[in-house]
């Protein structure tokens, strides 16, 4: 059993992000493993494991645009089933 099941990935466009604010907000208010906030100004990439990819989106909607979702079950695949 996984501490954290969903594998949640993003790409978030905007203008003035910033990935050390968008990493530590995720950080200090979302329990999850495995951060990683990369990117530019206008470009950022998100992949982080959580229990709740839900409140993750909702954040990073929040900073701009969101796109190439994707919310995989790492415990289904773990199984050998489709995630």
């Amino acid at each position: 059993m996984l501490e954290y099941k969903f594998d949640t990935q993003l790409l978030i466009e905007g203008k003035g992000l910033d990935e050390d604010k968008i990493n530590d907000y995720i950080t200090e208010n979302f329990k999850g493993d495995c951060l990683l906030a990369v990117g530019d100004d206008e470009l950022i990439k998100i992949h982080f494991h959580t229990n709740e990819p839900w409140k993750v989106l909702e954040y990073c909607a929040s900073l701009g645009e969101i796109y190439d979702i994707v919310v995989e079950n790492m415990e289904r695949q773990s199984n050998g089933l489709k995630g």
